[in-house]
């Protein structure tokens, strides 16, 4: 591999801010996303502004390079010789499809160097491939379409149904959706081609509906999703059968039947699990249904891994905290899901250097010890004078490496990182609120005496 002096420079200094350029050139460089572009756009095509330059405007703004796009247009202006018009006019007509088939084929080129790393954890369920479904409402944008002006209600952009697979840590699949107000279960209609044979499925209570549950078993899949109080059903064993108890509570089990569309009678297993601790809601127990074999997994395990349907909301507050994940200036339904899109092809770069960090680090050290803010805040930081010093040749070499030598230079730069540079610091337990004083006869207060109080 041959590098500049500069380059090994950056290399020692900022290896990480490196190792994402490295991988975005590999993954998302001009010519192949164009190359995509072409072949998956059904309505758009290209004149004279290129889709790999609407997607390094939004990266820009997704890594908080720049605040906006405009600003992140005039930073590349040299390099997209059409008007900022323009570019918003190709933004807010970027198709849906596109925004999904983005994530879709960041998922499939992260899997291959995640795989050589040796990352993820140990699948709980060997021979299945756990998928984690929840949906994200974009919050309210700022009301910058004239028929928006005159509104004091907020404006929803859109909504998505966004897949994880907790083993890889990868967004593998979102389904946007440009009605904000449309409900979580309309868009399943859209997910249940994509089941395949042994997928296991997990859920909250919103995607508990009978053609959903139906649906995935007659795909020879599986699920492990939370009763919703309104899914018709009938109790198939009339007495609850005790099976243990959990870290969260006392684990009992029954069978009920559904009937689908086609009065086909479907038996799935109902897990009970008394808590030890209410819910934020205030309940006291909750139920489970799933139709994984009771032979091979015990109503317990059952429980467990619904617990980690966390780790989807995790993804989400952390696509928040570290990015610009939801751009209030983008109105347009299509803009502003193209944005939320390439927030989470962001995260899943994110997970390929977390790969190569905990091959060198370990699991329990990135995991508990490694902040994403800082490491996002140094990415952002470091990028322009990244490209300022480095030349675009220098790496155009990523893009032809095996995935060999791509892992071993991960993990190369990963053994130049200082761990205390990123170090996590943990909050301590929350304050009392105390409450404001105000007197009107006293509408200043000097800090200099009150200060002098404390020490008396």
């Amino acid at each position: 591999m041959i590098v500049s002096a500069i380059f090994k420079k950056f290399k020692e200094k900022a290896p990480l801010p490196v190792m994402a350029r490295a991988l975005i050139e590999r993954v998302f460089n001009a010519k192949m996303l164009d190359k995509w572009f072409e072949q998956t756009a059904e309505k758009q095509y290209t004149r004279e502004l290129l889709f790999s330059s609407i997607f390094d405007i939004m990266s820009l703004v997704i890594c908080k390079v720049q605040p906006t796009i405009n600003s992140a247009y005039q930073s590349l202006e040299k390099e997209i010789t059409v008007s900022i018009k323009s570019v918003y006019n190709k933004l807010n007509g970027i198709e849906s499809i596109i925004s999904a088939e983005l994530v879709r084929y960041s998922a499939t080129k992260s899997v291959a160097l995640i795989k050589e790393l040796g990352g993820g954890i140990e699948n709980p369920l060997p021979g299945k491939q756990i998928k984690i479904l929840d949906g994200n409402c974009l919050e309210a944008s700022d009301h910058r379409i004239k028929e928006l002006r005159g509104l004091r209600a907020g404006v929803l952009p859109g909504k998505s149904l966004v897949v994880l697979d907790p083993v890889l840590r990868l967004i593998i699949d979102a389904y946007p959706c440009e009605d904000g107000h449309a409900q979580e279960r309309s868009l399943l209609k859209e997910v249940l081609p994509s089941i395949q044979r042994n997928d296991v499925w997990v859920g909250d209570r919103n995607f508990c509906i009978v053609s959903f549950l139906c649906g995935i078993a007659s795909s020879d899949a599986f699920f492990i999703i939370r009763q919703h109080g309104n899914l018709p059903f009938e109790l198939t064993d009339t007495k609850i059968k005790f099976i243990g108890d959990s870290p969260t509570g006392k684990v009992y089990e029954q069978l009920v039947e559904v009937v689908d569309s086609e009065e086909v009678k479907h038996t799935f297993r109902r897990i009970t699990v008394k808590l030890t601790n209410e819910t934020r809601d205030g309940d006291k127990e909750i139920h489970i249904l799933t139709n994984l074999p009771s032979e091979e997994v015990t109503a317990i395990k059952v429980a467990e891994l619904y617990k980690t349907r966390w780790k989807i909301e995790t993804a989400f507050q952390e696509l928040t905290r570290d990015f610009n994940s939801e751009i209030n200036g983008l109105g347009y339904p299509k803009a502003a899901l193209f944005g939320f899109c390439v927030a989470l092809v962001t995260y899943n770069i994110y997970s390929v250097m977390k790969a190569a960090m905990q091959n060198v680090h370990g699991v329990e050290v990135v995991e508990e010890q490694i902040s994403g803010y800082y490491i996002a805040n140094e990415i952002s930081n470091t990028k322009i004078g990244m490209e300022v010093a480095i030349p675009e040749k220098e790496w155009i070499q990523f893009r032809n490496m095996s995935n060999s030598q791509m892992a071993q230079f991960l993990i190369e730069l990963a053994g130049m990182m200082k761990l205390r540079k990123y170090k996590k610091h943990s909050r301590g337990p929350k304050k009392k609120v105390i409450k404001e004083k105000f007197d009107k006869k006293v509408p200043h207060v000097s800090i200099a005496k009150i200060l002098a109080k404390r020490n008396t």
